[in-house]
C-alpha cells in the first residue's frame, strides 16, 4: 500500500506539471533566473578569489643583504624563513644573477651599462624575494629579519636595508582592499541568494493558489495531509530539475563567449575552462539548488491551504 501511494503522487505530480503548462513554464523561468543568479555568484566568487590571489603574488618583501654576507650565512637565513608559518616562499637571488637581472633590464640604457662596466667588481648585492601567505604577516617577518634570529653564524649582521617600510602603506592599504572585497563579496552573495529565493517561494505560492479548490476537495474526501502536500512537491522537484538544465545549458554558451574577455581582466582566469574543469561540481551546485529550492517552496507553499 505504501509504495502503491508513492507511485499515485508521483504519477499526480507529473500529471500537475504537464496539465498545468503555462504555470509551470512561468515557475521554470523564475527558477531559471533564480538559479542563474547562484551559478553567476560562483563565477563572481572564482573571479574574486583570482584576482585577490594575483593582487597577494604582486607584494612581497627584499631583503638586501651586505656585499660581504658568506653564502653559507645566507642560506641559513633562507632556510629559517621558509620554516616560518607566515611564509609562503622565499627567493635567493646571488649577486651574480643580481648582476644579470640588472643588465637585462637596462639593456637599453648604454650610460648605466658603460658605468657599470667601469667598476672592477660586482657592486649588487645578494636579495632575498620573501612572499608572506598573507599581507598582513609582512610585519611579523620584517620584525623577525630585524631579530637577533637574522644575525650569522658568528652574531654579525648579514642585511643592509629591508623594503618592509617602504612598502608598509601599500601593504596595510592592500590588506584593507582584501578584507573589504571578501566581506563585500560574501553580502552580496547573501543577499542575491535570499531575494531570489523569496521570488522563487511567491511565484510557486501563486502556482498552488490556483490549486486551491482542488486541495480543498481533497481534503473533503478524507485525503491525508501528506497524500496532498506530495504532486505539489513532486512539482516543485521537476521544476527545479527542469530550471537546472536549462541554466547549465545556458552557461556553457556564455561562458564560452565571456572566456577570453574574463581570462584578460581578471588576470588569467577563463571562466569557460572554471566552467568546464569545474562543471560536477556546479552541475551538483545547481541541481541540489533545483530540488531544494522546488521542493521546499511548494512544501512550504501548500501548508497554508492544509489548514483552512
Amino acid at each position: 500500500m505504501f509504495f502503491t501511494n508513492i507511485k499515485r503522487v508521483i504519477k499526480a505530480g507529473f500529471i500537475s506539471f504537464w496539465r498545468n503548462g503555462f504555470v509551470s513554464l512561468s515557475s521554470i523561468l523564475i527558477m531559471t533566473v533564480t538559479l542563474s543568479v547562484i551559478g553567476s555568484v560562483l563565477f563572481l566568487l572564482a573571479t574574486l578569489d583570482a584576482s585577490l590571489r594575483d593582487l597577494k603574488s604582486k607584494v612581497d618583501v627584499n631583503v638586501y643583504l651586505s656585499t660581504s654576507a658568506l653564502e653559507a650565512d645566507i642560506l641559513a637565513l633562507q632556510k629559517s624563513l621558509k620554516i616560518m608559518p607566515e611564509v609562503k616562499s622565499v627567493e635567493y637571488v646571488t649577486r651574480e644573477q643580481a648582476l644579470v637581472n640588472f643588465k637585462k633590464r637596462h639593456e637599453n640604457d648604454a650610460p648605466t651599462l658603460d658605468a657599470l662596466a667601469e667598476l672592477s667588481e660586482n657592486p649588487l648585492s645578494a636579495v632575498l624575494n620573501i612572499v608572506a601567505k598573507e599581507p598582513g604577516q609582512y610585519e611579523t617577518v620584517a620584525n623577525f629579519l630585524r631579530s637577533d634570529n637574522a644575525l650569522s653564524a658568528d652574531k654579525q649582521a648579514i642585511i643592509s636595508k629591508i623594503n618592509y617600510d617602504d612598502n608598509k602603506t601599500a601593504i596595510t592599504v592592500l590588506s584593507k582592499i582584501i578584507n573589504s572585497a571578501k566581506k563585500f563579496g560574501l553580502a552580496a552573495t547573501v543577499a542575491l541568494i535570499i531575494i531570489s529565493i523569496i521570488i522563487t517561494f511567491n511565484t510557486i505560492r501563486l502556482v498552488i493558489y490556483t490549486s486551491r479548490d482542488e486541495i480543498s476537495v481533497m481534503k473533503l474526501v478524507g485525503a491525508s495531509n501528506k497524500y496532498i502536500r506530495g504532486p505539489f512537491v513532486i512539482s516543485g522537484i521537476l521544476y527545479g530539475l527542469v530550471a537546472s538544465a536549462l541554466t547549465l545549458g545556458t552557461f556553457y554558451p556564455l561562458t564560452y563567449y565571456l572566456g577570453t574577455s574574463t581570462a584578460n581582466f581578471f588576470n588569467g582566469i577563463n571562466v569557460f575552462h572554471y566552467y568546464v574543469v569545474n562543471f560536477a561540481q556546479i552541475f551538483v551546485i545547481i541541481i541540489g539548488c533545483g530540488i531544494v529550492l522546488g521542493s521546499v517552496s511548494s512544501y512550504l507553499a501548500v501548508r497554508r491551504y492544509l489548514r483552512m
